[in-house]
């Protein structure tokens, strides 16, 4: 029987996970490990919806601007991050509360990181002359014909994580998915999936109204200071990879506005196919409860599992 629980808040950006996690913290007095590939960047803000000072004053948050942009930070580099989080915090409390959407890193977590074949170097040095050379949309067009799995739930607009996926599919002959379902390991303490959702017209609608808060506080200023960095991992985000299209002149302002949401409701529908994929979790739809009864009923779930 173990004696510690962490209590995964998962679902796509917009639906509400922040405020859910947080109100959840407080009712059992504990701490928060984010699990957001992006938040994580001290100086990232506003495009990455990193939680506001006041939410992060209510309630102890790790891997919020806990790295820099020049340093890299993966999957096995976060689950070595919150597995030590976790220790801490339940040196004071049985229970912790991670939230996030980036399910590779959620999944990293609580099973481990999976071992894989090594690429071929020249093989790798070829793909990114060949991306340096023909730009993204080449390389999209390549994944999505070489290894149409991992596109499904791709980052679609990451140039590096698609680099990744086509020198290992052209190394090994297979797709990097294949080696993501590897055994699981058995973790010391007990893990509740739970993954909140809404009905697609009212989390676009979501989408849409944050991204035009971001416009309002500052977006564009913020991804202009960051352009020298642009070629950084960390930056390969929606939110600013539109901007610097807008910067570089290949399209308007009011288009690379228009792309940011697209791009933001695109991602959110492969994290939805990516935790639908898990049979794991207990999905809270919140639009037939509240946050207050959303939270009610995470709390009565890790009471009777």
């Amino acid at each position: 029987m173990y004696s510690n629980t962490i209590i995964v808040i998962a679902g796509p950006t917009a639906v509400g996970k922040t405020s859910v996690a947080i109100q959840l913290a407080q009712a059992l007095n504990t701490h928060i490990i984010s699990a957001d590939s992006r938040q994580c960047y001290q100086e990232l803000d506003i495009a990455v919806a990193k939680p506001s000072p006041e939410q992060l004053t209510a309630v102890k948050h790790y891997f919020i601007g806990s790295h820099s942009i020049h340093q890299k930070v993966d999957a096995g580099i976060f689950e070595q991050y919150a597995l030590q989080s976790a220790e801490e915090i339940f040196a004071h409390n049985k229970v912790a509360v991670m939230v996030g959407g980036t399910g590779l890193y959620i999944n990293a977590f609580c099973n481990g990181i999976d071992s894989m074949p090594a690429v071929d170097y020249v093989i790798r040095s070829q793909v990114i002359e060949q991306y340096n050379a023909q730009g993204l949309q080449w390389l999209q067009q390549q994944v999505q014909e070489k290894d149409p799995a991992f596109w499904q739930v791709a980052e679609q607009q990451n140039p590096q994580r698609l680099m990744r996926a086509l020198e290992f599919v052209l190394s090994n002959g297979e797709s990097i998915t294949n080696y993501r379902k590897g055994i699981a390991i058995q973790r010391p303490f007990r893990i509740v999936k739970v993954a909140l959702q809404l009905p697609k017209e009212l989390l676009q609608n979501n989408i849409n109204t944050r991204v035009d808060e971001m416009i309002e506080t500052g977006l564009l200023k913020e991804a202009e200071q960051l352009l020298p960095h642009r070629h950084l991992n960390a930056l390969q985000t929606v939110g600013y990879t539109e901007l610097f299209d807008y910067f570089d002149g290949k399209h308007s302002l009011a288009e690379a506005f228009n792309l940011i949401k697209i791009h933001t409701r695109q991602y959110a529908k492969r994290q939805m196919t990516m935790f639908r994929r898990n049979d794991d979790y207990h999905w809270i739809n919140l639009l037939e409860k509240t946050k207050e009864e959303a939270v009610l009923e995470i709390l009565g779930l890790v009471q009777n599992v």
